[in-house]
């Protein structure tokens, strides 16, 4: 194997904004808090030398060192509107001459499995030349972080490979010796994708291992004093948001008003549609009245939504997908 691409999706349902603050202070602040992980990569992190942080981060979830040796440019960035994964906002290179592929998305998405797919096939056709043969695929890493509830389980971090089984003995199917000196690698799994998912929402447990402390600044943009873990003491000091220049601050306290503004939002149609849909259904007082008065209590409240969102200035793909609704039918 030449190369191994990491890919980072980082997905935030806008439930947690990290911090409340007042507007008047805004411009003259000595904040010493700290911004949020998801903005520090789109913003912060994409345009420093020192690597420290992120080296620390990735060192800790794959249980390995890692070192960045440089910030790269996608092809990705170069492609057309309407590819769905033409938007690359950190793409790296470690020391050991693979890639690592960061990107950035705060919404909350129902197919976002399908998404994590979608992006590893992807990368996949990216970095294979076209007349190159197929042992040059470079192994991906897709480590997602998520804040908001995806999928069934109780788990904070998961991790998934593929693996080949036969369906009569059940035993692993595995390489050849051949093979495994030819693509110095041990498994059928490392030329496969690998999947990391990590649910940051709410995880409020601060302990002496590494990945759980990184978990703890990812859901509460706040690191102890005690932090031991690779890449947080920097992180404590690069990341305050006194180090922040002006418009830099500005573009923050925004990213959090949108955060906030959408989130409150969000709830609200869904909260008010449901007791309204309720209503109307308990009324009709037949099962399928019900259930016809909700949908439609849902649809008057939609429709509130979508208006009080283009008041406050929010375009209408970024309504569509915090609504779960295709774009076409917002009007």
């Amino acid at each position: 194997m030449d190369t191994e691409v990491n890919n980072i999706n980082i997905s935030d349902s806008a439930e947690e904004t990290g911090f409340s603050h007042k507007s008047e202070s805004r411009e003259y602040c000595d904040d010493n808090r700290l911004v949020r992980f998801d903005w520090a990569i789109k913003r912060l992190l994409r345009h420093k030398a020192d690597h420290t942080i992120l080296n620390g981060f990735l060192s800790s979830l794959l249980g390995t060192e890692i070192k960045i040796d440089r910030l790269l440019e996608s092809e990705g960035n170069q492609e057309s509107e309407d590819d769905k994964f033409n938007r690359v906002d950190l793409l790296a290179e470690n020391d050991k001459g693979e890639k690592i592929l960061i990107e950035v998305q705060n919404d909350s998405e129902t197919d976002y499995f399908h998404r994590m797919a979608y992006g590893t096939s992807k990368l996949i056709t990216e970095y294979i030349k076209r007349g190159e043969s197929y042992d040059k695929i470079s192994r991906i890493y897709s480590i997602n972080i998520v804040y908001f509830n995806l999928g069934v389980g109780d788990d904070v971090v998961y991790t998934g490979t593929t693996e080949f089984r036969g369906l009569h003995d059940h035993k692993l199917l595995e390489l050849s010796g051949r093979m495994k000196k030819r693509y110095e690698i041990s498994k059928v799994s490392e030329i496969f994708p690998q999947y990391y998912l990590l649910k940051a929402n709410d995880f409020n447990r601060w302990s002496k291992v590494p990945l759980e402390q990184w978990l703890f600044f990812l859901s509460n943009s706040e690191i102890p004093e005690d932090a031991t873990a690779p890449g947080l003491q920097e992180a404590r000091e690069e990341l305050k948001i006194s180090k922040l220049s002006r418009p830099e601050r500005e573009a923050y306290y925004a990213h959090l008003d949108n955060l906030r503004s959408a989130r409150n939002i969000v709830e609200t149609a869904r909260d008010e549609g449901l007791f309204e849909g309720m209503e109307i259904g308990m009324a009709k007082g037949r099962a399928e009245g019900r259930a016809e008065g909700i949908e439609e209590g849902k649809m008057f409240q939609i429709r509130k939504s979508i208006k009080r969102m283009r008041e406050n200035g929010l375009d209408d793909t970024l309504i569509a997908k915090l609504l779960d609704i295709p774009i076409e039918d917002l009007d």
